[in-house]
C-alpha cells in the first residue's frame, strides 16, 4: 500500500529544499530533509561522513532512514538528497512512502541557480562553462533513476518556486 508522504527528488539546484518548505507551510505537514536527518543522526556533516566513512556508508544511511520512515508511516513532506534515488532499493522505499515528484531543470539553469553557492563540493573551483559540463554529465548518469522513481515530473526551469509548489499542491491534493 502506498503511503501518504510527498517526496521531492532531483538534482541539486532544482528547488527541492525551497519548494518542500513552501509545501509544508501550505499543507501544515511535517517537513524532513533527508540530508539534515542523516547529519543529526550521525552527528557529522555529509562532507564529514563522506570523508571518514565513505560514500557507501552514507548511501546505506539513506536507505536506513527510508526504512525507518516507511515503518513509522511518515506522511509529511520529504526533501531528498540528490543521490538518494540512485539505489533501486531506495526508489522502491520512496514509492512505498508516498508520491514521488521529480523536479528537474536544464544544466544551464541549474548552473545559474548555483552560481554563488560555495557549499557544493562537486562544483567547487569550476568556472561557469565547466559547471554546466559537470552538471550535464551528472544528470546523464542520474536522469533514468530519477524518472524511474517518480510519479510526477516537473520542469522547474521556467517557473518560480511558488509556481512549482502550486503545481504540486494542485496535482497531488495534499
Amino acid at each position: 500500500m502506498k503511503g501518504k508522504a510527498l517526496i521531492l527528488i532531483g538534482y541539486m539546484g532544482c528547488g527541492k529544499t525551497t519548494v518542500s518548505k513552501l509545501l509544508a507551510e501550505r499543507s501544515g505537514k511535517e517537513l524532513l530533509d533527508s540530508d539534515l536527518c542523516i547529519e543529526k543522526e550521525a552527528e557529522m556533516s555529509i562532507n564529514e561522513i563522506f570523508a571518514s566513512e565513505g560514500e557507501a556508508t552514507f548511501r546505506q544511511m539513506e536507505t536506513e532512514l527510508l526504512e525507518k520512515l516507511v515503518k513509522e508511516g511518515f506522511d509529511g513532506i520529504l526533501s531528498c538528497g540528490g543521490g538518494m534515488p540512485l539505489r533501486e532499493e531506495n526508489r522502491e522505499l520512496l514509492k512505498q512512502l508516498g508520491t514521488v515528484v521529480y523536479l528537474k531543470a536544464a544544466p544551464e539553469v541549474i548552473a545559474s541557480r548555483l552560481k554563488d553557492d560555495q557549499s557544493r563540493p562537486l562544483l567547487k573551483g569550476l568556472n561557469d562553462e565547466e559547471k554546466v559540463k559537470k552538471i550535464r554529465e551528472m544528470l546523464s548518469l542520474r536522469e533514468a533513476a530519477y524518472a524511474a522513481g517518480a510519479d510526477l515530473e516537473i520542469d522547474t526551469g521556467e517557473m518560480s518556486q511558488e509556481e512549482v509548489a502550486s503545481c504540486i499542491f494542485n496535482s497531488i491534493h495534499i
